[in-house]
């Protein structure tokens, strides 16, 4: 955690933008996985760690916005906890940390915000992803579980976002902190990726790095040879000679910050020729967008622009017919580029994702497209100094859409066909960086990743 002024700043910011009423931050319990003292890895809610900070279950924040002040809510460990647990903070120790001088137990939690409302002041809440919190709200508020949702705060939301997006100093060093884990876990997959290694172990191994350092990985670890399945996490194959790897992983550190990297590596050490063209198209447009990003540019302008890069390769590689701005605009490109460029990153991987990705990606200027492919964006809206975010195209031939579009005459004016199917088989390729937006352009994040085809083969040598 940071230094308590970082919290108290937060809470006073969020304070200049939500007028008056009650905010209420439910952090999250323990979760069972087959019993209830048999629980999975503790993870505290991100907005209740970006305003209190304290990475601890059953704990509960609420800041008065009218009275200026605090609290803190929660329990007290007893002695039976202390035996299995060792010496632990009290709850007034817990406040201090982050500032908070009110601390109270959660008993007292349904009286404070009963009065509130009884003085007709406004609750303001988030919306719940976990289902104990979405009963502890009804509970608290007297909402029904299944409407509970419908009383999210898009006041709140809004307020959370314009603050979270733009990172501090400290958020950053805390993201490069991660980044350089998740160059481990990418470069120990280079390393290991022979014919005849079993998927699982080189996904078991980049886990082992995260883990090795008390951390953990940032999602589920996306690695497979079919890496035309955007999000594979199924790890049972067997390495083939010929064939070509794809690694989606990164690293969440304690402080729960992100990184998130993807290669896409042949499995033997060196990319055939109908593999370079291929990448180095992908390559070419994930240059593209780390040169135009910058602030000001939306997200979605970049997007198209790597989306035109791919168009022209395969365009060169007699794919993709015609002119590239009208196959671009038509949606050709997204037969091979079915995806967003890329999302927010920070706190979470997928950064503020819970409080509703329009909220997160888009604003009241610039709104989601819903042209297949680009309708998948996360983050369109223009980009600003301190934005973190990733830049991943690909290109994919996927079986099953490749004979929906060819049997439905999608896009026939742009796509051969025939050539295409040549590729079915060739599976996908896909590059991510992990990007800050500063004064005037933009800055990979960490050490940079073996990214050229020359830089992989030399990699993949060692």
């Amino acid at each position: 955690m940071f230094e308590k002024q970082v919290y108290v700043e937060r809470r006073l910011k969020l304070r200049k933008k939500i007028k008056s009423g009650l905010v209420l931050l439910l952090g999250n319990t323990e979760s069972p996985m087959n019993y209830r003292s048999n629980t999975y890895r503790f993870r505290q809610d991100s907005n209740f760690l970006y305003f209190f900070g304290l990475d601890l279950p059953g704990l509960v924040g609420v800041i008065d916005i009218e009275g200026g002040k605090d609290y803190l809510y929660g329990n007290d460990f007893d002695i039976d906890d202390i035996i299995w647990m060792g010496p632990q903070p009290t709850l007034k120790e817990l406040g201090e940390k982050v500032g908070v001088l009110s601390t109270h137990s959660l008993k007292e939690l349904s009286g404070t915000l009963q009065r509130a409302i009884r003085q007709g002041q406004k609750i303001y809440i988030l919306p719940p992803y976990r289902a104990e919190n979405i009963l502890l709200l009804e509970q608290l508020l007297g909402i029904n579980t299944s409407m509970v949702k419908n009383y999210a705060s898009v006041e709140l939301i809004k307020a959370i976002v314009s603050l979270r997006s733009v990172k501090e100093e400290v958020e950053i060093a805390e993201i490069e902190k991660a980044c350089a884990v998740g160059y481990q876990m990418q470069v120990t997959a280079m390393k290991m990726s022979k014919s005849g290694i079993n998927e699982q172990a080189i996904a078991g191994a980049i886990e082992g790095v995260a883990i090795s350092q008390g951390y953990m990985p940032s999602f589920p670890i996306i690695l497979s040879q079919n890496g035309e399945t955007l999000h594979n996490h199924d790890h049972s194959q067997v390495l083939t000679s010929g064939r070509m790897l794809l690694v989606d992983c990164g690293a969440e550190i304690n402080s729960h910050y992100a990184s998130d990297f993807t290669r896409t590596i042949p499995v033997d050490g060196k990319f055939s020729d109908r593999q370079k063209d291929i990448y180095n198209i992908v390559l070419a447009a994930n240059n593209k967008a780390i040169e135009m990003a910058k602030p000001g540019i939306p997200y979605f302008d970049v997007h198209k622009a790597a989306a035109k890069v791919i168009a022209e390769g395969l365009i060169n590689l007699g794919l993709i017919k015609g002119n590239s701005d009208e196959a671009v605009a038509n949606g050709a490109h997204a037969l091979f580029f079915p995806h967003g460029l890329g999302h927010m990153m920070g706190l979470d991987v997928h950064d503020m994702e819970d409080l509703g990705e329009n909220y997160v990606g888009y604003d009241d200027e610039i709104s989601r497209a819903d042209q297949f492919g680009i309708a998948y964006l996360r983050l369109g809206r223009k980009l600003q100094r301190g934005f973190v975010l990733t830049v991943e195209p690909g290109i994919y031939f996927i079986p099953a859409l490749i004979q929906k579009w060819k049997s439905e005459k999608i896009n026939e004016a742009f796509i051969n066909y025939a050539a295409v199917e040549n590729y079915i088989g060739f599976g996908g390729i896909r590059i991510e960086d992990d990007i800050l937006i500063t004064d005037n352009g933009s800055k990979i994040l960490g050490k940079r990743i073996p990214v050229t085809v020359a830089e992989i083969e030399e990699m993949m040598k060692r």
